[in-house]
């Protein structure tokens, strides 16, 4: 509710636009617009009438937007006559004018009776909670949903366009040594693709198949628009963000945000060997350096998945590899990838940097390269067995996009595509009386993971995640804070090999969003307690009293002061 000041002032302004609808009611109903005299000119010239005896042949005439009166006087008395606007006059009078006139009058009617009724409701209602409680929550998602199924037919109708101008071209040009003719499909830009001569081995459709298997759960699905536009796009060179992506929204988001973690430890920890760095190593990086973080990390990621045997990248090519079957549909990039596989990490570290731009470039659908390279890393086979019941596959639709399951995060930050959180393997017992193994985490990784969500607290459902993503070999951990992915890290590399560091350390933290223009620097100290003394104090914004970052980090070191070094708590 409004303090009573603004409520009397939101009364007094409902009041004055009521007292306006009524005003402009009365002039648009009004006949009194336009008034005229009329002379009966055949009565007075009879009679040869002037001075007063003249008033006896005046008459009047009167008229609104509507209707109107006409009295006339021929020297027996008055004689009303009444007509209306429409059709009567319409012939005569500018009619433009006229009705521009009335619509005028009727949009001034609407918004004086609308600003009538925000003005009391702000005096006597609770517009803050009506639109961010069950009505808002219900008018938003109706308008995402409606945007995502109207973007879904848009992408639809051009997929459907696309695979026209397939069938006539193949009618047309027969298909030879199972090769597509190169003109009929989305063309990529010539530097994104390498030549099939350079090796590798061309996809097969049985191992599309299984791709898109293990990614939908149907060989039918095809990536959305979001996802074919996203790349690894990082920030200027030498800013204050310059080590950072720029994260999209959706699945591709958390992919890029899972490797954002990968990038800061090889900046950070593998490329220096200093127990404690500055912050500024992180941004004193040029574009070739960007590059090579790009590459390190991802190369890292995919001989992690392939447990140090193998690592495979999937680029372009300009060919086309496989004749489609009725069980598959076409999506005009998945056809043309070709494997590389490598058996040493820096060899295939060094085959993504000579070839980085097809990841990190616009048109390249990077991150969906990313994606395909870590599943042929970690093979079906393994996957298959990482996975349980509750995960047969790796992407869940929601709201017209397709979202990342944990399990895929899990594959990047451990290399396992694990499809929970907590320690080991848990034991459930489902309805049917039978007893079924849930796969969580099993070793301490490099990088770590926490988990925070504001509408899970509050209907006691919150997600806990083991000591073993809590708790890394080295403090830079993924954050999903309310379902946005951030990253979390320390410059300190021994912070999590001595008990005595987590008492009083520092924590950076980016978040990916546009309005972050630089990196978050938080003091945490674990032994001070007087956080708690803020919750006294009046703040109608529950997010100012606990803020979501505070929330994710006592996760970790429950009880934990958390200075923001006077910046103001966002996320």
């Amino acid at each position: 509710m409004p303090a009573p000041q603004k409520k009397v002032v939101f009364c007094i302004a409902g009041v004055l636009s009521f007292a306006c609808t009524l005003g402009i009611a009365a002039a648009v109903g009004t006949q009194l617009w336009v008034r005229g005299r009329i002379l009966c000119k055949t009565g007075a010239l009879l009679v040869n009438a002037t001075g007063q005896e003249l008033d006896k042949f005046i008459g009047e005439i009167q008229y609104g937007l509507f209707y109107g009166e006409r009295v006339r006087q021929c020297g027996l008395g008055g004689r009303p006559f009444r007509f209306s606007f429409f059709p009567d006059l319409f012939k005569i009078i500018p009619a433009s004018i006229h009705v521009s006139v009335i619509l005028f009058c009727l949009a001034l009617l609407v918004f004086a009776l609308i600003g009538a009724g925000f003005f009391m409701y702000n005096a006597f209602g609770k517009p803050y909670e009506t639109w961010h409680g069950p009505l808002g929550l219900y008018l938003w998602s109706f308008v995402s949903c409606w945007k995502s199924v109207m973007q879904k037919c848009q992408d639809h109708k051009l997929d459907n366009k696309k695979e026209d101008a397939a069938a006539a071209a193949l009618a047309t040009h027969p298909l030879k040594k199972s090769h597509f003719p190169p003109t009929i499909f989305q063309s990529f830009p010539k530097v994104l693709t390498v030549s099939s001569n350079v090796g590798g081995q061309p996809i097969s459709l049985e191992m599309a198949k299984e791709l898109r298997q293990i990614l939908f759960g149907s060989t039918l699905q095809v990536f959305s628009y979001e996802w074919k536009r996203s790349y690894f796009r990082f920030h200027n060179p030498y800013t204050d963000l310059s080590f950072a992506l720029e994260p999209d929204k959706g699945g591709a988001g958390a992919i890029q945000m899972a490797v954002q973690v990968n990038i800061i430890k090889y900046i950070l920890f593998v490329q220096n060997k200093e127990e404690n760095l500055h912050l500024q190593s992180l941004c004193e990086i040029n574009q070739n350096e960007q590059g090579n973080a790009l590459a390190a990390a991802v190369a890292d990621i995919l001989w992690r998945a392939g447990e140090g045997q193998k690592a495979t990248v999937c680029l372009f090519t300009s060919d086309t590899h496989f004749t489609p079957s009725i069980d598959y549909k076409v999506d005009h990039f998945t056809e043309r990838v070709q494997l590389f596989d490598f058996f040493e990490k820096e060899t295939a570290q060094q085959f993504l940097y000579d070839h980085i731009h097809c990841m990190k470039c616009e048109e390249s659908h990077g991150v969906i390269l990313f994606l395909y390279s870590l599943l042929l890393s970690r093979t079906f086979e393994r996957l298959q067995k990482d996975l349980d019941f509750t995960a047969t596959h790796l992407l869940q639709c929601r709201l017209g996009n397709f979202i990342c399951r944990q399990a895929v995060l899990n594959l990047i930050l451990t290399g396992r595509a694990s499809p929970h959180v907590f320690n080991g393997f848990q034991k459930i017992e489902t309805e049917s009386s039978m007893q079924k193994v849930l796969h969580g985490i099993l070793s301490r990784s490099d990088v770590g993971y926490l988990h925070w969500s504001k509408e899970e607290m509050e209907h006691d459902r919150s997600l806990q995640v083991g000591s073993m993503l809590k708790t890394p070999k080295l403090p830079i951990w993924l954050c999903n804070i309310n379902g946005i992915y951030s990253v979390l890290f320390s410059t300190n590399r021994l912070l999590l090999s001595d008990w005595k560091m987590e008492h009083h350390f520092d924590l950076y933290f980016y978040n990916g969003q546009p309005s972050q223009k630089t990196i978050a620097h938080l003091t945490i100290d674990t032994h001070s307690h007087h956080w708690e003394e803020n919750h006294h104090v009046e703040d109608s914004d529950p997010e100012k009293r606990c803020p979501s970052v505070e929330m994710a980090i006592r996760t970790k070191w429950e009880g934990a002061a958390i200075n923001w070094n006077g910046a103001v708590p966002f996320f």
